[in-house]
């Protein structure tokens, strides 16, 4: 028996009910869960960014370079899951020059395209502008050479110069915002649009990928903050860890909100599908769903953070306690991606069967990729941080001191 029938004939054993044909695999795998997981990333690091410049949150100040390469990072890698997805990845440039401005996944083309050259990378470089400058001064090749190719061999350091970087990170920053709703808002907007599949059939759909995006890249950034800093041999800023930990708190109380308002409005409606998906959620999703989900990854991070908000726990015990809630929360938002994308696709349209989904260890829908697509954007953000570090300031040419950060 070849490897392909021995696959299929494995999921045929797991089948239950009756469902069709063309029912039997699992078309979008992991590669599709990758991607909006990545895209929700972006959008929350740079909202927490956005806190700064915007809201003027003084207490994130430490983090706010952090957000942004950490958000440039993972833009950079997120079409990637959907490429390789592809049957003929080459063709996806087809986007750009014959637009289908009716397409919502077409559109993804632009909206990335806008969000990656006009907003993240004018904002880091109207916010590095100064400092890249200054570096160079200081520098020997091959990083004088690399600063002063990304500062466009500019030397203007002026008083008024900077005012004006100052003007236009904050009106990028402005900008961005609707962009980064709308970079994210989307994914969500495409699986609820999908009135067939009752799963993903929901108007809450897109907010709720929205705000669960915003939760996964604030909780990226506390780890990366918590991680890198002591490796830097530095001290974790308290304050601003307990900010950061306060608006995640309030954005998972939020996310936590609409999910179960999604999931009683389902209740009420009680459509003919609604008997298939309680069987889905009690048999193939009770795991990823129920106890990675909702259990791991929402109620003990909020316990957790609101003992740490009742009781004021020391310094040490605070940071193991908002270490474990992070790496909770991310795994409960990946698994929150599987259950759309994967999940809503183990029932028949039949409302009369349930599938399953196998997936392989190697090739490209595989774990070995998708563990690398994972990791990837963590050694893009180590290469960013070696060319334009979030924390070391330049020295003047001349005194030898600090540079006050801009």
């Amino acid at each position: 028996m070849t490897p392909d029938y021995a696959r299929l004939y494995d999921l045929l054993r797991q089948v239950t009910g009756y469902i069709y044909p063309n029912e039997i695999e699992v078309h979008w795998g992991i590669l599709v869960v990758v991607y909006p997981y990545l895209t929700g990333l972006v959008a929350g690091a740079f909202i927490l960014a956005s806190l700064v410049k915007v809201f003027n949150v003084q207490a994130v100040q430490s983090v706010y370079r952090l957000s942004l390469l950490t958000a440039l990072a993972f833009l950079l890698v997120a079409p990637l899951p959907l490429l390789l997805h592809l049957g003929h990845p080459g063709r996806s440039f087809e986007i750009f020059l014959n637009p289908n401005f009716t397409s919502a996944m077409a559109m993804f083309g632009f909206v990335y395209a806008w969000y990656l050259m006009v907003v993240l990378l004018l904002e880091i470089w109207f916010t590095y502008r100064r400092d890249i400058v200054l570096w160079a001064r200081e520098e020997k090749p091959p990083m004088k050479w690399i600063h002063q190719t990304i500062a466009l061999f500019s030397n203007d350091v002026s008083e008024r110069g900077l005012a004006f970087d100052k003007k236009v990170v904050k009106a990028i920053t402005i900008i961005g915002i609707p962009s980064a709703f709308l970079l994210h808002g989307y994914v969500g907007f495409i699986f609820g649009s999908i009135k067939a599949n009752p799963w993903w059939s929901s108007v809450l759909m897109p907010i709720v990928f929205l705000f669960s995006a915003i939760v996964s890249g604030i909780a990226l950034v506390i780890i990366l903050y918590m991680v890198i800093t002591p490796m830097r041999g530095q001290k974790i800023d308290m304050k601003c860890l307990d900010t950061m930990a306060s608006f995640l708190f309030y954005t998972v109380i939020v996310d936590f909100s609409l999910e179960l308002l999604d999931f009683i409005h389902r209740l009420y409606q009680s459509e003919e599908s609604i008997k298939i998906l309680s069987e889905m959620v009690s048999n193939r999703l009770f795991i990823s769903l129920v106890i990675i989900q909702v259990l791991l990854g929402m109620l003990i991070p909020l316990v957790i953070m609101v003992a740490i908000r009742l009781f004021r726990f020391e310094e040490e015990l605070r940071k193991l306690l908002y270490f474990l809630s992070v790496i909770l929360i991310q795994l409960g938002i990946f698994a929150t991606r599987w259950n759309v994308v994967v999940g809503g696709q183990m029932f028949s349209k039949s409302f009369r069967g349930l599938t399953a989904y196998k997936m392989e260890l190697g090739g490209i829908e595989g774990l070995l990729m998708t563990l690398a697509l994972l990791v990837l954007p963590l050694l893009v953000l180590a290469i960013l941080l070696k060319i334009f570090p979030a924390w070391d300031l330049p020295k003047r040419a001349l005194g030898g001191e600090a540079v006050p950060s801009a």
